[in-house]
């Protein structure tokens, strides 16, 4: 509604040579590039949340065990989060537009050959495909929006309404997951993508203004380093469980894990090039958005596969009964935007972050206590969805902090820098509490201590939001 009241007008400079063209024939409506800036965002979400429902039908379909299913669901977050700082330093170099783009045409034909998968083993490498895809047009749909709305107040009320886009996506996606399984089966779940992002690539380039591209170097040592690092430690948190903690190949992948870390470490204090902004990183605001942004995937996706596999094995529940369930834990989410759209300028980003965030771990912390084989299906639906309208909230405001440190100047590598911290976050958090669930013998003990572990990363998100954001923020 607010959109539709108050048009934007394109300002953006001209392209220059080696960024995306032609540009955009007429200055857009604000909304309708809301909305396209959106749809790779939506495309993203509804495959992740639409996977969790489906893993009930891989399991059956191909054979999967629980170590292979969280692969089909980490393989995409580890391309994802491994390959969205270089996705930043590609948007800037090359443009904007132009990778976001070329991350849509990829997810979108990785989706067609997740559709095609014969077997585990292809499906893991589409899946691995399309987070790569959705690395480059991530954030570089953050910083099309920045350069779209650049104005702070207004700004403001667009993330808050992007949000409630994206988030409608994500409270949707079980439910519509369940609906595709239930009547087409798991390879319905890739298809749905192929019209979204056909409609995203033909709109793109007709409503989105391109992003002058600056020459930057990309750093590649350190991306690599990077990768190792993060796919390392997914092997060993996904085949601990299965091959137990002492097998030499976890042993081995957790060294790899260190050293790669720290010659990451190392590489950045040195590098005339940093992968990572360190001169962000001076301002308080910047650590303390991506810190809780890794701390809230962390809890949020985690629990979100937790609950998928909890609804249809400890509780019986068919994929479609499963999303229907899973429906006002998510749909919630909106909502909580909304909420950050219409109150966040007046009680400021440090306020709604800190608050939002221990609602949510006050929700998991009570469902740790209570959660048990009689607890009714409506109890424990109110409470997370209490717990996720938090949530709602804390997302738009952490997203608010970091932009503002880093500024429309830095906006490509910033956006980018969050949006891999969380998604690495998504990566451990699944990771780990698919360790959790199969430790603790799954059901509904395994369930609760998901649920604790998601209570105590929120918890401590919170106190990094009221610590790092200065209070004027």
């Amino acid at each position: 509604m607010i959109i539709e009241k108050r048009a934007t007008r394109a300002t953006a400079a001209p392209a220059r040579a080696g960024d995306d063209s032609p540009a955009p024939r007429s200055h857009p409506r604000g909304g309708i590039q809301l909305l396209v800036l959106a749809l790779g965002f939506v495309m993203a979400s509804l495959d992740t949340g639409i996977m969790n429902v489906a893993a009930g039908d891989l399991r059956a379909r191909l054979g999967l065990t629980l170590s292979g299913l969280t692969w089909v669901v980490d393989g995409y977050v580890l391309a994802f989060a491994a390959l969205l700082l270089l996705a930043g330093s590609l948007a800037k170099r090359f443009g904007a537009r132009r990778i976001y783009l070329v991350g849509l045409a990829v997810f979108t034909a990785a989706s067609l050959l997740g559709a095609a998968a014969p077997n585990g083993a292809v499906l893991v490498a589409a899946r691995f495909i399309q987070g790569a895809g959705a690395a480059l047009f991530m954030p570089s749909s953050l910083s099309l929006l920045m350069h779209a709305f650049p104005e702070p107040a207004r700004r403001t009320r667009i993330l808050g309404v992007w949000s409630a886009i994206v988030s409608t996506s994500v409270g949707l996606a079980p439910t519509l997951g369940g609906l595709l399984v239930g009547a087409f089966g798991w390879r319905s779940i890739f298809l749905v993508n192929l019209p979204i992002g056909v409609v995203g690539l033909l709109l793109t380039r007709r409503v989105v203004a391109a992003v002058p591209a600056r020459g930057t170097a990309l750093g590649g040592s350190g991306h690599l380093l990077g990768l190792l690092a993060l796919g390392s430690l997914s092997y060993a948190l996904i085949e601990g469980p299965a091959q137990g903690w002492s097998a030499p190949p976890v042993l081995g992948a957790a060294a790899i894990a260190v050293s790669a870390t720290a010659g990451f470490v190392l590489r950045e204090r040195a590098a005339r090039v940093p992968v990572l902004p360190v001169a962000l990183f001076a301002d308080s605001g910047f650590t303390a958005a991506n810190v809780v942004g890794f701390l809230f995937n962390f809890a949020f996706y985690g629990v979100l596969f937790v609950l998928g596999l909890f609804l249809q094995s400890a509780r019986g529940a068919s994929p479609v009964a499963a999303g229907l369930q899973m429906l006002p834990a998510v749909l919630v989410l909106p909502f909580g935007n909304m909420l950050y759209a219409r109150f966040g300028p007046r009680v400021g980003d440090r306020a709604a972050l800190t608050a939002s965030l221990a609602l949510s771990a006050a929700a998991y912390a009570l469902l740790f206590l209570i959660l048990s084989p009689g607890l009714p299906y409506g109890v424990l639906a109110v409470v997370l969805a209490v717990g996720n309208l938090g949530g709602g909230v804390s997302s738009p405001a952490m997203t608010g902090v970091l932009m503002a440190a880093a500024g429309r100047e830095h906006a490509d590598i910033g956006s980018a820098t969050l949006n891999a911290n969380r998604q690495i976050g998504s990566l451990v958090g699944i990771a780990g509490m698919g360790a959790v669930l199969a430790g603790a013998g799954g059901g509904h003990r395994g369930a609760a201590w998901a649920f604790a572990l998601a209570a105590g990363a929120l918890a401590l998100a919170a106190v990094v939001g009221r610590l790092g954001i200065r209070t004027g923020a």
